[in-house]
């Protein structure tokens, strides 16, 4: 499943630049991120690394867009260009 920024989001500027998949941008108000790019850094890292470095923990899972870590992967193959 894509991660989702709450609205608790401080514009910190630290987790747009951590998305290996160029998923996250600012929007309007605060942070977003894009479903159809978020891969929950499968493929590139072990845990995702926006909420890695989240200093206010405002970023679950997205129940939106549930996705299981095989679909998430396959979406990474996709993004790198390996599928």
């Amino acid at each position: 499943m894509a991660l989702l920024i709450t609205d608790e989001c401080i514009n910190c500027d630290v987790c747009e630049p951590e998305c290996p998949n160029g998923a996250i941008t600012q929007g309007d108000q605060i942070y977003i991120i894009d479903p159809n790019l978020c891969t929950e850094c499968v493929g590139h890292f072990d845990t995702p690394q926006c909420v890695e470095v989240c200093p206010v923990d405002c970023i679950p899972k997205d129940p939106a867009h549930e996705e299981s870590q095989e679909q998430l992967y396959q979406k990474y193959l996709v993004l790198v260009g390996k599928a």
